[in-house]
């Protein structure tokens, strides 16, 4: 089953475009036209949500990664692996939302929806793993 690649591919994208967003982030900073008033509100409004997109799109972007990377390597049961990759990458419409909302003033409903997604897959791929019985381990703790 391939279904971590998805994740892998679509986290590494993700990351690359975020990875982005923070250089206009430093050119708004250092080299904007106004670049006072931004630095001026860095702990409110604007720059405050950018920085909150930037931030929860790199981590969501790694996190699909790494989820992804497991659901390949690890014996999960495959209703449980679509289940946890599919809600992992609706995870990210958690940052996407942000900048929604500072861009277009869309609803807080994408990140909400995002954030929980990515929260029940993460706690959903730590119940699965859990439960696994790998080969040879001897209950210790220590085979994986």
């Amino acid at each position: 089953m391939r279904t971590g690649k998805w994740n892998i591919a679509a986290g590494l994208l993700f990351l690359s475009g975020f990875m982005l967003f923070g250089f206009v982030l430093i050119y708004l900073r250092d080299f904007g036209p106004d670049k006072a008033e931004w630095i001026a509100a860095y702990a409110t409004g604007a720059h405050f949500e950018a920085r909150l997109a930037h931030v929860h799109g790199n981590l969501f972007a790694f996190l699909n990664v790494a989820i992804g990377y497991l659901l390949l390597r690890l014996p999960i049961a495959p209703t449980s692996t679509r289940w946890i990759s599919w809600m992992s990458l609706f995870g990210m419409l958690m940052p996407v939302g942000i900048l929604a909302e500072l861009l277009i003033g869309a609803p807080p409903v994408f990140v909400l929806l995002g954030g929980i997604s990515m929260v029940i897959a993460v706690a959903w791929l730590g119940v699965a793993v859990a439960r696994l019985q790998l080969p040879g381990a001897t209950g210790t703790g220590t085979s994986l």
